[in-house]
């Protein structure tokens, strides 16, 4: 049987434990923002709670588009909610696929298999972001 000696100080798998933990709490302040900042400015008589959670998670203008707000672009669409909704995706696609790392890791043996499934995870990290931050950009264009 095999086993692997921890190395004292910092490594990756340990950065990465340390990143999982603070960014469950990051998302969880982030949503708590975006729901404040949602009722703040009005959102509690103009919307529904399914438009309200919407907001909360995903802070998009499109998403108050067809609620009661008269003017969408009065403290709605601007550069804070655009830096929110870029913070929580950020947070919630490394959290997401850092878990599925460490879950695979778990059940391969192979070091040389391992390298390329960490390989291939942090392609598909990199393309999660990518492909979710060209859609927040280009939903604020319109």
């Amino acid at each position: 049987m095999h086993s692997r000696l921890v190395k004292p100080g910092f490594s990756f798998d340990y950065l990465m434990w340390l990143f999982t933990r603070l960014s469950g709490v990051m998302m969880l302040l982030l949503a708590s923002v975006g729901f404040i900042g949602a009722l703040a400015l009005g959102a509690r008589l103009q919307m529904d709670l399914p438009t309200l959670v919407r907001w909360t998670f995903f802070p998009n203008p499109n998403h108050v588009v067809n609620s009661e707000i008269p003017d969408v672009n009065l403290g709605w669409a601007n550069g804070f909610w655009i830096m929110m909704e870029l913070l929580i995706i950020f947070f919630a696609v490394t959290h997401a696929w850092n878990g599925l790392r460490v879950i695979l890791e778990d059940y391969v043996g192979s070091s040389g298999l391992r390298t390329l499934l960490r390989c291939v995870i942090f392609v598909l990290w990199l393309a999660s972001l990518v492909m979710a931050s060209y859609l927040i950009f280009t939903s604020w264009v319109s």
